[in-house]
């Protein structure tokens, strides 16, 4: 059995997922949350050390073995992407602190793993979560939904290349590298 803990980051609210693979390939939900990181203070920087915080007290209680972070996209403007690149910084460097592996997800590759094309709806990757984690009408909030979709691309990609051999081949490329 493998925990992998997805992440979706962002400035405002971080999404924590948290999904079971079996030897088999089977996912089953374990824990998602939206990290509130609106404090009272308008500082950039103490919402950065609430996500650090928060995502620690996440690694401590649900300690997962692997973790899948969603890539920065362009989209509505620098200083946006720039804010959400830091706080993809600081989730990346509180796991990897912990001794996790770290794989990212392109957005568009997160929604054609889940829903089969690249440009689905928020809804449409929600509906398919709830599907593939067997979670029936139950409410997820946004932020965590995506979350558990980044974890769920994981756990397909992973079996995917374990089933293909593309796992041992990268890793060998990867040993020729260094």
């Amino acid at each position: 059995m493998s925990r992998i803990l997805g992440i979706d980051p962002g400035s405002q609210r971080t999404g924590i997922g948290l999904i079971d693979v079996d030897a088999a390939g089977r996912c089953s939900y374990v824990h998602c949350q939206a990290l509130n990181l609106l404090v009272d203070t308008d500082s950039f920087a103490a919402r950065l050390g609430k996500l650090v915080f928060d995502l620690e007290e996440v690694l401590e209680v649900w300690r997962p073995d692997v973790v899948a972070i969603e890539s920065v996209f362009m989209d509505k403007s620098a200083t946006s992407a720039l804010k959400l690149g830091h706080a993809r910084g600081a989730a990346i460097a509180t796991v990897v602190r912990r001794g996790l592996t770290v794989n990212e997800y392109a957005p568009r590759l997160i929604k054609q793993s889940l829903v089969g094309g690249g440009a689905a709806e928020k809804t449409q990757v929600q509906h398919m979560v709830k599907l593939l984690l067997n979670l029936g009408d139950t409410k997820l909030q946004a932020d965590a939904a995506d979350a558990l979709a980044v974890a769920l691309t994981h756990a397909h990609t992973s079996a995917t290349a374990g089933r293909t051999g593309l796992a041992a081949t990268l890793m060998r490329s990867r040993r020729r590298r260094r």
